[in-house]
């Protein structure tokens, strides 16, 4: 994947200081997941990691926490509307202006404006509108500032303990992410919160939160059919992608972890399902085949 030849975006807030290193290898080698950081795993691809629920190892809801009123630390004092000097910086400002591109453009089809998310990259720690981020929770999104938080060390976790990955992988980490905003704007995570604030169950609420993580993953696969107007996908780049998007199944996560699966508990997708789903927005290009909140949950 060249994404050098991908729209810069402008909408980061480098918050790193010093600037971050370049995206190791430009890929990332396959490697085994430590059962340590199973659970945090599990966290990378969630909505806001402040207000995960319990249910197992891999858990997250779409409830919202109020916004933060203490200052902020001095890290979060950065720069904005700028393209960062580092490569990964570079990378993630040109993977953010594509999905700009593509969202814009789509919602421009169906008669709507879409507003444009800030992308903030830190490292360590860092706050904004859904509490404090951290290193070990990895990259979310905050719908009460509309902000996508990156740790640039997480392409590091990427290739040293997460199974897949590569720059196209890499990609549809910032992708999926941007789909939790694309919900946002359509208003679909307000309607996934009540439905989950009237679940009668642990287990139904965490249905709502796996159809809503389903949905991002087929946005990101909608992305990634899109921005192929403007640099090449290869067999390759697809491959790792969803070897990805399966090493992050509750499923897989859950047996690594603990040697079994609760699927009652997951919140997230099995391997199956995420796979399933990116593959759906990646060759059909088409949000509209994205409605996971349809049918059956045993459909998935």
């Amino acid at each position: 994947m060249d994404w050098k030849n991908l729209p810069g975006s402008g909408n980061i807030e480098d918050r790193r200081g010093g600037g971050g290193g370049g995206i190791p290898g430009g890929g990332v080698a396959a490697g085994g997941i430590g059962a340590v950081i199973i659970a945090l795993i599990a966290m990378f691809f969630g909505v806001d990691p402040s207000s995960i629920l319990g249910g197992g190892d891999s858990g997250g809801s779409v409830t919202q926490s109020q916004p933060q009123t203490q200052p902020q630390s001095s890290q979060s004092q950065g720069q904005t509307d700028s393209t960062p000097a580092d490569t990964t910086g570079q990378f993630v400002e040109k993977i953010l202006g594509s999905t700009n591109d593509v969202w814009g453009k789509v919602f421009q089809a169906a008669g709507k404006q879409y507003t444009e998310p800030t992308l903030v990259l830190y490292s360590g720690r860092t706050s904004g509108g859904c509490g404090t981020a951290n290193s070990a929770v990895g990259p979310f999104y905050c719908p009460l500032d509309s902000k996508v938080y990156l740790d640039t060390n997480f392409f590091n976790e990427m290739k040293s303990q997460l199974g897949g990955g590569g720059d196209f992988a890499y990609a549809y980490v910032i992708a999926h992410e941007i789909g939790h905003h694309v919900q946002n704007e359509l208003g679909i995570s307000d309607q996934a919160e009540r439905a989950q604030r009237s679940a009668q169950s642990e287990a139904a609420a965490n249905q709502v939160s796996v159809r809503l993580e389903l949905q991002a993953d087929c946005f990101a696969g909608v992305w990634g059919n899109k921005t192929a107007q403007y640099t090449k996908i290869t067999q390759t780049d697809v491959q790792q992608a969803l070897s990805t998007a399966s090493a992050i199944g509750d499923d897989n996560l859950q047996k690594q972890g603990r040697g079994y699966a609760v699927p009652d508990s997951f919140t997230h997708g099995t391997a199956a399902q995420r796979t399933k789903w990116f593959t759906t927005g990646l060759k059909g290009g088409d949000p509209n085949q994205c409605d996971t909140f349809k049918g059956a949950y045993s459909s998935l």
